[in-house]
């Protein structure tokens, strides 16, 4: 026979445990703060890439010229009266070299292509600014080369000079470095356009005017930032009255009391954890949270489902020895689960940059939270709800329809123990 850990040996200071952590990250909530992110806070938030103007391109045409970028090379969109609509497409595997670009590119009509680079200099991951109309006109249009090797804190150095509380956060790998840039929203009317002029300019000042592309630009509102936040809260509430609703259902209000606090248990340790570690408070991290409350409620059903088997099968007096007995019987299930789940969530932590990142550092708290909480703290407080309030004799009656009473009575009598 499998051996019977004493599980409710450690419900006490598992509980006791839980109770200092969470108070902790209550007080880190209360000093340091949520470090929420953009989603959650109005304001800018800018990607941009160092890097050397190697093309400029103007167009004297009547036509509609644009210019599209992308891995693999660059597509001249023609349009408009007079012309033949069509698309010239640039291919960096025939035109290996700027050198052989810039005489392809200027071989269309009324477009002229100047080089501001070696021609041997490889055409590969050519970018442009998206902050700037694509639309050629006879003003040159700046087209990007390879990335310089600027590092984050020559980048943070720059824009910190504006306002020290904006941040800076490194994307890519060193071929293909970018760098998010979040600035809180001063409120003014226009100030979207003013936040990303300042960044702007400030990184040119730096770096240089020619040496500075926008990759990509958000801007976040104050009314949908407060908006988001209030329905991130409806969320989770809304989840957990569905979870404790179905539990309730499913097994006991007691059961269903000690899931609801084992998924509170486990989002205030996260939380807490956040707090203090002060990592940017997202919807990619609420993901994650929500993530966890369903794989933790997930965890603790199989636990509870256990316990009502033997609750109908165990000659057991004490209610603690059926808790010992099923999580005893589960607990292979529970590590093994939270375990396979956990490479997943490692795999992504190392091999992955930005949001995503956090996403599984998060995700691993809560993983480690939520195996544990199933075990100690749902068992825990079922525990002592049964010790101190006695649900009703009519549920014994439905898993033991031919005990008589007086088997009621020594059943609970054996449940104070």
């Amino acid at each position: 026979m499998k051996k019977t850990i004493k599980f409710s040996k450690a419900f006490l200071p598992a509980w006791i445990l839980s109770g200092v952590l969470i108070v902790v990250g209550l007080i880190g909530l209360f000093t340091k703060g949520i470090n929420f992110g953009l989603d959650f806070r109005a304001g800018l938030i800018e990607e941009v890439k160092i890097a050397p103007t190697v093309l400029e391109l103007s167009y004297a045409g009547s036509a509609t010229v644009s210019v599209e970028t992308s891995a693999a090379g660059m597509d001249i969109v023609i349009t408009g009266a007079g012309a033949i609509n069509r698309t010239e497409s640039f291919m960096y595997a025939e035109y290996p070299t700027l050198g052989a670009l810039s005489a392809g590119l200027n071989a269309v009509p009324e477009l002229t292509a100047k080089l501001l680079a070696s021609e041997g200099e490889s055409s590969s991951g050519l970018f442009v600014n998206s902050a700037v109309s694509t639309v050629l006109t006879e003003k040159p249009f700046k087209v990007y080369g390879a990335v310089k090797d600027v590092g984050i804190d020559e980048v943070r150095a720059a824009v910190q000079t504006i306002d020290s509380s904006i941040t800076v956060k490194e994307i890519g790998s060193a071929a293909d470095r970018s760098f998010q840039i979040r600035m809180a929203d001063s409120g003014e009317e226009g100030s979207n356009k003013k936040l990303s002029n300042t960044i702007s300019n400030a990184l040119k000042a730096k770096f240089g005017e020619d040496c500075v592309a926008v990759v990509k630009t958000d801007f976040i509102g104050s009314q949908f930032s407060k908006s988001l936040t209030g329905q991130a809260l409806i969320l989770v509430a809304a989840t957990l009255i569905l979870i404790w609703a179905y539990a309730t259902f499913r097994f006991h209000w007691d059961f269903a009391l000690g899931s609801i606090v084992a998924l509170v248990h486990d989002s205030l340790i996260m939380i807490s954890f956040i707090v203090w570690t002060q990592l940017e408070f997202t919807t990619t991290t609420l993901a994650a949270i929500l993530a966890i409350i369903g794989y933790s409620i997930n965890a603790t059903v199989v636990i509870l489902d256990r316990v009502r088997t033997d609750m109908k099968l165990l000659d057991v007096r004490s209610f603690n020895g059926i808790l010992d007995t099923a999580l005893s019987e589960t607990l292979g299930r529970s590590v093994i689960t939270t375990v396979t789940t956990m490479f997943s969530a490692i795999s992504l932590y190392i091999f992955v940059t930005g949001s995503i990142k956090d996403f599984a550092l998060v995700l691993l708290v809560g993983l480690i939270s939520g195996c544990y909480s199933s075990i100690l703290i749902s068992s825990g407080l079922i525990s002592f709800i049964r010790r101190n309030w006695k649900p009703e004799a009519g549920i014994h009656h439905a898993l033991h329809p031919q005990t008589d009473d007086s088997h009621v009575l020594k059943f609970d009598a054996g449940a104070q123990g």
